[in-house]
C-alpha cells in the first residue's frame, strides 16, 4: 500500500470461477475467506492460481485464526496478503506479525518448495523480499481491541487495521451495525486508525457506504461479496418474474 484507495472483493462460495471472473473484473485485490466460508487449503490453491491469471490481482486471504500454523500455510500458497481476525491485545498482534514474518523478523518456518517460493525455482528472491512485500493486517472487531487499539498500532510490522462491523457489533451487545453505539466505536477507531501510520479497511457493500469512507480516508475497502451478489441477483430476477409474468 503507497497511500492510494483501493477496491476489492470477498471470495466465499469457494470457486476458482468466481475467482478468475472477479480478478478480471479490474478489482486491486481479493480476499479469499478462510474463516467463515467453506475453504480449506486445495481450493484455496485453486482460488490463487485462478487469480493469478489475470496478472493484476493483488491476492489476499482471511486466515481461519490468529495461529501462526495456518498462516504459514497460507503464505505458503502464495498469498501476498494477509488478514488475521480477532486481534485483541499488543501481544496477539505481535504474535499475528511473527507468523507472517521469516527470522529475524519473525518465527515463520522457511521452505523452498512452496508455490510462493515458484516451488524452488525462485526461493532466494522469495526469501530476500517477502518479508517487506507481505501485506499484514489485522481485525479490531471487539470491546477488547477498541480498549487496547493504541497498544496494537505501536507494533511494528502491522500494515493496516481491519474493522469488523458485525463482530464488532456483537460484541458491544448489538446485533445492527447501524446503531449508535456501534457507528460510536466505528468512529474512535476510524480516528486512531487515521491518525497513524496504519491503512484502514471495512466492508462496504453499498456504495454510498463505500464513497463515504473513501473520502473519510480509507484505503482498502471490500465492495462485493461474491455470494451474497449472487444471492441478491437471483432474488431480484425470480421476485420480478413472479411479480410481472402472468400465470407463473
Amino acid at each position: 500500500m503507497s497511500g492510494e484507495a483501493t477496491c476489492g472483493a470477498f471470495l466465499q462460495i469457494n470457486s476458482h470461477i468466481s475467482a478468475e471472473i472477479l480478478s478480471q473484473a479490474g478489482f486491486d485485490w481479493l480476499i479469499v475467506d478462510m474463516e467463515h466460508a467453506p475453504v480449506d487449503l486445495d481450493s484455496l490453491l485453486h482460488q490463487l492460481q485462478a487469480m493469478g491469471n489475470s496478472g493484476n490481482c493483488v491476492p489476499f486471504v482471511r486466515s481461519p485464526w490468529n495461529d501462526a500454523v495456518a498462516i504459514k500455510r497460507i503464505l505458503d500458497a502464495g498469498a501476498l496478503g494477509i488478514v488475521i481476525p480477532y486481534v485483541n491485545t499488543k501481544a496477539q498482534a505481535e504474535a499475528a506479525v511473527s507468523a507472517c514474518k521469516f527470522p529475524p523478523d519473525g518465527t515463520r518456518g522457511a521452505a523452498m518448495s512452496p508455490r510462493a517460493a515458484r516451488y524452488g525455482s525462485m526461493s532466494s528472491e522469495y526469501f530476500a523480499k517477502a518479508n517487506e512485500e507481505t501485506v499484514v493486517i489485522v481485525s479490531v472487531e471487539t470491546k477488547d481491541a477498541i480498549q487496547n487499539l493504541d497498544e496494537i498500532l505501536s507494533v511494528p510490522g502491522i500494515d493496516g487495521i481491519f474493522i469488523g462491523p458485525m463482530d464488532l457489533a456483537v460484541s458491544l451487545g448489538h446485533n445492527d451495525v447501524q446503531c449508535e453505539p456501534v457507528r460510536a466505536a466505528i468512529a474512535e477507531i476510524e480516528n486512531k486508525v487515521l491518525k497513524s501510520d496504519k491503512f484502514l479497511g471495512t466492508i462496504a457493500t453499498d456504495w454510498n457506504k463505500a464513497k463515504a469512507c473513501y473520502e473519510r480516508g480509507y484505503q482498502w475497502l471490500i465492495l462485493m461479496q461474491d455470494g451474497l451478489a449472487l444471492a441478491s441477483m437471483a432474488d431480484t430476477v425470480v421476485r420480478r418474474f413472479r411479480g410481472e409474468v402472468p400465470g407463473n
